[in-house]
């Protein structure tokens, strides 16, 4: 419970205050209200049915045997609601039953579903209609996430054949990032103004963000070991260690290729990090998040400024570039973690006669195993194919019914229009005083009497 709160605090507030920050005025609201809708949403979604899609019993549709394609697919969907549901202990699949409550883990389970799609919607601010969205991210969780969720985390295909994902580089990360994508080519671009004059309206709110984000993260990748073990501390200190490095080596980049390094910038570098050893936390050694933090801060520092005007990344307007410094950075963490992986780390402990006997330690190429690198890049396929394919597909259907696009009225005018209020009243009349507010003169007038 301790870490899902962590991970919830890098959405609401974490996400809500730094796209709050980091976009221009008029769209602060906006950013934010679609934040805590998509928070809201996503926990409505996930008792409802969606969780058991990701982490329930395996589907069998077709047919009564859940060996078959559907069963290593997609769990089948139900409610979590129930006194037994809420009360029984957890089981996780490919690990066993846990020494806490199922609603935990549905909890737990919930918050890393709800960032994906909010991280997603950093490629679409500033355009997509609210109305479309809630009903977007409903299906999204549905027909994208809990799939994606089953194959790596939930017993499904690729977890059988031996693909890892420690805290989702691609199950959150490179689904978010190709769903972004796909979300800003269908919606199409920004004002053309909006994209000239580019400026956050408060860098302090996206710092505090931010570094919400930053150690939030601990919880993001030291509760995965679904303990209080040497995994989860390793996870912790290699998620830092590695977010540090990358945050560094992007910094060094700006000076190297003439840039001034600004903050704005430094928050790319620091994400990288973060994303990157999310999929690699505990199957890595310290050493092996210092590579991960180099390699995977330099491949999306290039990507982001220089493979980003090439077709077809320049002809989609991806506002916070969230296919690079999650999509292209989960994508390098995954495969990074099938080079790194040192099979004397481990996912989690058992007790035995023995004493603690470690389970789902992992090897990657440097340590002569080339299998796990072919299933991450499998994986990786699968996950960009489904989601795209899948993301686009839905985005058409809603918009049958619904604009996607917000008015053009409404994207010149902001807030005030969508919302009703904007994030910093400064006109004097607008506070609902006829002539401004009592008491309060207008430079170069006197004070009204109040005789």
């Amino acid at each position: 419970m301790t870490a899902a709160t962590l991970v919830g605090l890098m959405s609401i507030p974490g996400l809500a205050v730094l796209y709050g920050g980091v976009m221009q005025k008029r769209w602060s609201i906006n950013s934010m209200m679609l934040t805590f809708a998509t928070f809201s949403i996503v926990l409505i979604v996930w008792v409802l049915y969606a969780y058991k899609m990701g982490f329930g019993a395996p589907a069998h549709f077709l047919s009564h045997s859940s060996t078959g394609f559907f069963g290593n697919f997609i769990g089948a969907p139900g409610p979590v609601l129930s006194h037994k549901e809420l009360q029984h202990q957890a089981s996780i699949p490919l690990i066993g039953t846990m020494g806490f409550p199922k609603s935990s883990l549905v909890y737990f389970q919930f918050v890393f579903a709800a960032i994906t799609p909010i991280l997603a919607l950093g490629s679409v601010l500033g355009r997509v209609n609210f109305k479309a969205w809630v009903p977007f991210v409903a299906l999204w969780i549905t027909f994208v996430y809990t799939v994606d969720a089953f194959l790596l985390w939930g017993g499904g295909f690729f977890s059988h054949h031996g693909a890892v994902d420690f805290s989702g580089g691609y199950v959150i990360h490179l689904s978010a990032g190709v769903a972004g994508f796909v979300a800003a080519a269908v919606i199409g671009p920004r004002l053309q103004r909006d994209r000239e004059i580019d400026a956050p309206n408060n860098v302090a709110m996206v710092a505090v963000g931010a570094g919400l984000l930053w150690l939030g993260w601990n919880g993001f990748n030291g509760g995965d070991p679904y303990a209080s073990n040497m995994s989860a501390g390793a996870a912790v200190l290699n998620t830092n260690l590695c977010t540090a490095v990358a945050f560094m080596i992007w910094v060094g980049w700006d000076y190297l290729t003439g840039r001034k390094p600004g903050l704005i910038s430094g928050v790319n570098g620091m994400i990288v990090g973060l994303v990157a050893i999310t999929p690699a936390a505990g199957y890595v050694n310290g050493w092996g998040a210092i590579a991960l933090g180099v390699i995977a801060s330099t491949i999306v520092y290039f990507a982001l400024n220089y493979m980003s005007r090439l077709r077809p990344f320049r002809n989609v307007d991806d506002t916070l570039g969230v296919i690079y410094t999650h999509g292209v950075a989960g994508l390098a963490g995954g495969l990074l973690t099938g080079i790194f992986a040192d099979p004397q780390m481990a996912l989690f402990y058992k007790t035995s006669k023995h004493g603690l006997v470690a389970q789902g330690g992992v090897a990657g190429v440097i340590h002569g195993n080339w299998t796990l690198l072919k299933w991450q890049f499998f994986a990786a396929l699968f996950v960009i194919v489904w989601t795209a394919v899948i993301t686009f597909i839905l985005l058409k259907i809603v918009g049958l019914f619904i604009p996607l696009r917000m008015s053009t009225e409404n994207m010149e005018i902001g807030d005030v229009a969508e919302h009703g209020h904007e994030v910093y009243p400064s006109d004097v009349p607008s506070l609902g005083y006829t002539g401004g507010v009592p008491g309060l003169a207008a430079p170069g007038t006197a004070a009204p009497s109040t005789a």
